[in-house]
């Protein structure tokens, strides 16, 4: 079980640092601070404030720096919500409700795309995370090494 809530609070924390100046920051913060306080408006304030935190050290971060911000605001956050997990009594249902929080988000999230590192010979994936454990992806070897290949190729 504590292996399942650690993966879930590690994809919560990468969840906050990606969302950061999108357009579902918005939803994102009030959910999760929602969440992190349980009924606690008091924590729910204290969560919102350190979200806003968050986003304001991602988003004035020199160039030079951003990804050891944007690691060190996601291990943040990965300790808020382990921490939220071990203050609460009902681990299941916060585990059950920050999975399908997380899975929301990442459902309204946009899509990107990137090859890099030189010419890409053979195949490519694609794939879509789903909540914190489930991959869907098409690996496409293309027709040259798969005759019924159905893939659609580029014209």
């Amino acid at each position: 079980m504590m292996e399942g809530l650690i993966a879930l609070a590690a994809a919560g924390g990468a969840v906050v640092v990606q969302s950061v100046g999108t357009d579902a920051w918005t939803g994102l913060r009030q959910e999760l601070a929602r969440w992190i306080g349980q009924g606690d408006e008091q924590l729910e304030r204290a969560a919102l404030a350190r979200l806003d935190r968050t986003a304001s050290a991602l988003e004035t971060a020199e160039a030079a720096e951003v990804e050891q911000v944007r690691a060190h605001q996601q291990a943040l956050w990965q300790d808020r919500i382990k921490e939220t997990f071990l203050s609460g009594t009902g681990q299941v249902q916060a585990a059950a409700d920050l999975a399908e929080l997380l899975d929301r988000h990442n459902r309204a999230g946009s899509v990107h795309h990137e090859i890099s590192g030189g010419t890409v010979h053979g195949s490519v994936v694609q794939q879509h995370i789903v909540g914190s454990n489930l991959k869907i992806g098409h690996t496409s070897p293309g027709p040259e090494n798969d005759p019924d290949d159905d893939w659609p190729q580029e014209s």
